[in-house]
């Protein structure tokens, strides 16, 4: 019998699945993967999206190794007999000037050789390692042609990033060349860059012979610039440089150049001594047209300009030229006179302090005209007796440094001084004799000499005084027996003339007054209450009343919002208290915000708005 093998003689039988207990069956392994999957399922429903951060740079470094290694490498970049080795499709993803070359139509599509002509080996070498490794050293040395062949291979974030190096070494000195090149290599960032350094550090740029050799476009481009760092002044005198350096072909351009000063806001003294009288100008018959047509207007004391001059009387000041708030004299912690006089800096939201009054003065009276401050009259202490001052103290931001003006024609203090156009006014006050004097005189600071007007109707202690459309208002104030005085005294400027109007409304003593937009704000005077005059209509209008009632403070106007600083006030058991307050009205909103406090308690000073040139960029 022949034998046969069979299952049994090899072990066990394995039985099929497909027919244990007539049901399929699976692997042990297998029923437990879907056990645990079901788990994880029912255990959670979120997923994981992985991303490895380091593939990219592992990738091109891989790519790296493989071009230094010559491997699968198909084309190669020549320039000054060097070869260097790259892949294509690496050129391609990183510059749209590759795509075009070999993804064209183009003869390099299909050259396996590249003959790169205009670029240095050195420069070629440097932007392929810079393709491959995301990395390059940038130098003085080698920026520009970096520049250039990064602007012609199409590689912008590396022109970029050579414009970002130039503009760190950007100073006034090589700014204009900054400019000038910028405009060769069609750089935006680094023109924008190197014109801002040129407005803000405008003096410095100024004194430059690359200023000098500017074209008259160019210049005019500057003095038209918003963005100057310069007094008006300082742009007359630059433009006059300019045109000296090369006087036969540029003087016809005075005229032109000329337009583009800001006369507004040059002192008087400097326009009508210095300006009128210089060759230039006299040379120039639309030049001496524009002296005189701004004459007529300060003469005429008149607010309204010929159509001629409005374009350029109207120009507004300059950014960099921003009004700050200054605070000077007074009584301090209720101690003696302060010579202290302190700057507000709305940026840093801190206090400066400036250049100390040369003396003590009780109860003088304080304006600013032409971004200069004037400490005018006041009491002082002179081997203990009081005596009556006309002196008038002058300061400027520029200097920091107080001089002696022209004195008044009478010695007083308590008084008040208000500024129009070109003016100084100084009304009332107690004179030598310790009266109260009802006298007026006035400042011309084109001629810089004081002369008498016509007196007030009635003499009166603290009142609130400002200016506006050629007219003087002097609300209420006190008579000789400290009594209330309902009544509004107006000064007619152009035709030296009073009037007056008797009102209830009016019952403010030791209040100072602004004007905002036609609009004359009387706050406090022993009361909480500020009203607002409206010149055109000839009404008073209510607005927010102050926190507390005060008095002897003082409040000016910057950016059409009114500053009030100081004085006293009455608290809850009617005692007065000297006051650090430091306060901010909006006229749009009618509402009063805290800007904090001043540095020490303070009444009877000076609040008032100077013009700061600052070359730090504006806020946003």
């Amino acid at each position: 019998m022949h034998g046969r093998w069979t299952a049994a003689s090899t072990g066990p039988r394995c039985t099929s699945p497909h027919t244990s207990r007539g049901k399929p069956s699976r692997p042990t392994g297998i029923l437990g993967c879907d056990r645990l999957r079901q788990e994880m399922a029912s255990a959670s429903r979120e997923v994981y999206h992985f991303k490895d951060e380091e593939l990219s740079s592992h990738l091109l470094s891989q790519l790296n190794f493989l071009r230094q290694d010559r491997i699968l490498t198909d084309v190669l970049l020549c320039s000054d007999d060097q070869e260097i080795p790259c892949h294509r499709n690496v050129l391609v993803s990183s510059s749209p000037y590759f795509r075009a070359m070999f993804c064209s139509n183009f003869k390099e599509s299909s050259q396996t050789r590249i003959d790169l002509k205009g670029i240095t080996s050195g420069i070629l070498s440097g932007i392929v390692d810079y393709v491959y490794t995301g990395s390059i050293t940038i130098t003085m040395e080698l920026v520009l042609p970096l520049m250039q062949t990064a602007s012609m291979l199409q590689y912008s974030r590396l022109f970029e990033a050579c414009s970002t190096f130039l503009q760190e070494q950007l100073n006034p000195d090589n700014c204009l060349s900054m400019i000038r090149l910028s405009e060769i290599l069609h750089c935006a960032s680094l023109r924008e860059k190197a014109r801002e350094m040129a407005v803000r550090s405008f003096s410095d740029v100024a004194a430059s012979e690359d200023f000098r050799e500017l074209s008259l476009p160019e210049l005019m481009c500057y003095l038209e610039d918003d963005r100057l760092c310069a007094e008006e002044e300082q742009v007359f005198e630059t433009l006059l440089a300019w045109i000296h350096h090369d006087p036969f072909s540029r003087r016809g351009a005075i005229h032109d150049l000329f337009k583009r000063v800001r006369l507004r806001y040059i002192h008087p003294a400097y326009l009508f001594q210095f300006i009128a009288n210089d060759p230039l100008i006299q040379s120039s018959t639309l030049c001496t047209e524009i002296i005189e047509s701004v004459r007529r207007l300060m003469f005429s004391v008149s607010s309204k300009c010929t159509q001629e001059l409005k374009p350029l009387w109207g120009t507004p000041r300059r950014y960099t030229c921003r009004e700050t708030l200054v605070v000077v004299g007074g009584r301090k912690n209720n101690e003696q006179t302060s010579r202290e006089a302190l700057l507000y800096d709305e940026r840093t939201q801190r206090w400066q302090w400036l250049a100390k009054l040369p003396l003590r003065l009780y109860k003088a009276s304080y304006v600013s005209i032409h971004s200069i401050l004037y400490v005018v009259g006041g009491l002082t202490m002179t081997a203990g007796d009081n005596v009556v001052s006309a002196t008038v103290y002058t300061l400027s931001l520029k200097t920091n440094q107080w001089r002696t003006a022209e004195p008044m024609l009478e010695p007083r203090y308590a008084h008040q001084c208000v500024s129009y156009l070109h003016f100084i006014f100084a009304l009332g006050g107690i004179g030598a004799d310790k009266q109260i004097s009802d006298t007026v005189e006035r400042y011309n600071s084109m001629f810089n000499l004081w002369e008498p007007m016509a007196p007030m109707p009635t003499a009166v202690l603290h009142p609130a005084v400002a200016a506006n459309d050629q007219r003087i208002y002097v609300f209420g104030g006190e008579d000789s027996m400290q009594n209330p005085v309902r009544l509004i005294q107006v000064y007619h400027i152009s035709r030296n003339l009073w009037s007056r109007l008797e009102t209830r409304t009016v019952k403010n003593v030791c209040a100072p007054a602004a004007v905002i937009e036609d609009k004359i704000y009387i706050i406090g005077g022993y009361t909480r209450r500020m009203i607002a005059y409206d010149t055109k209509a000839n009404k008073f209008v209510k607005c927010e009343n102050m926190r507390e009632r005060r008095m002897h403070h003082s409040a000016t106007v910057i950016d059409n919002k009114l500053y009030v600083t100081g004085g006293r006030y009455l608290n809850g058991h009617d005692a007065i208290e000297d006051s650090d307050c430091f306060e901010c009205y909006d006229p749009k909103t009618d509402v009063w915000t805290s800007k904090g406090t001043l540095p020490y308690k303070l009444f009877d000073h000076g609040s008032l708005p100077l013009i700061c040139v600052s070359n730090k960029p504006n806020p946003p």
